[in-house]
């Protein structure tokens, strides 16, 4: 399995490509701050915080998510009155790993009945300056790449002429059968559009992460979750995109074909995508 390592401190999901094939990789905490620090004083305690805690016996036990686990330690280090340094860089780790800004204001709140007010209080102090560069769908969107391992990638400017809303655009794979991971937030979807082919073509998607809808001219749209494969023949009138309430993201395979080309149409009508629950 392809592993990328990445430092406490700058705990970043990216893609990296292998033979022409885009992945996410499984992300990894290394710790060094034990070594660094009492490498010389307490070479055994500096062994256990780096290479168990932070290891592959704690952090890196896949059991639990990244996102998970920094939950669980703040709440921990809350409750127990730590509300220091090591309390300000958990945040800022748990935020890198995906929590919002909803999410650690409903933690803190519930925290503050078992943990005491004061803790709270303090604890909020410092989440308000954690999060305030972040905005609310910046956060959502830190979370919902939890959920794939495929990358967003980078904002589909190229397409955000025939798009509601905000999609993102990863390319997956150039080579034998062409596919991108496309995410979309809530409800962003694609205008209607045809993939023309005098023979072959038309496209497949393939459900990744969240909830979203595919409909085809004249039928009903059909609700697309993680493992749900589209069939879309040629020359056929259809659009997809997320659910109003959920990001969303499809693998996007072009299928081969003679004198192929997609035509953009109108986008889907406001009050029709709405009736879609």
């Amino acid at each position: 399995m392809l592993k990328k390592v990445i430092t406490l401190t700058s705990a970043l999901m990216v893609s990296v490509s292998v033979n022409n094939f885009n992945v996410m990789a499984q992300e990894r905490i290394t710790q060094t701050a034990g070594r660094n620090a009492l490498g010389e004083f307490a070479p055994k305690f500096a062994a256990l915080n780096d290479d168990v805690l932070f290891g592959e016996a704690v952090w890196n036990d896949s059991t639990l998510s990244l996102h998970d686990r920094s939950m669980v330690t703040i709440s921990i280090l809350l409750g127990k009155g730590m509300i220091d340094s090591s309390f300000r860089s958990h945040l800022e780790l748990g935020k890198k790993h995906g929590i919002t800004r909803d999410e650690i204001a409903a933690l803190l709140t519930q925290a503050a009945f078992y943990a005491g007010w004061p803790n709270a209080w303090a604890g909020f102090r410092i989440a308000t300056e954690v999060w305030a560069d972040a905005s609310d769908s910046d956060s959502a969107k830190a979370h919902f790449q939890q959920e794939m391992i495929f990358p967003i990638g980078e904002p589909n400017d190229a397409y955000a002429q025939y798009f509601s809303g905000n999609s993102y655009l990863a390319r997956i794979s150039d080579a034998q059968v062409p596919c991108a991971n496309v995410t979309f937030e809530p409800g962003c979807r694609n205008n209607w559009h045809i993939h023309h082919a005098a023979d072959g073509g038309g496209q497949m998607l393939i459900g990744v992460a969240g909830r979203g809808w595919y409909q085809e001219e004249g039928k009903s749209a059909v609700e697309i979750l993680p493992g749900t494969v589209i069939h879309i023949p040629a020359n056929v009138k259809h659009w997809h995109g997320a659910a109003a309430d959920s990001w969303f993201a499809h693998l996007a395979f072009e299928v081969s074909g003679k004198d192929t080309s997609t035509e953009w149409m109108d986008p889907v009508d406001d009050a029709e995508y709405a009736k879609l629950k």
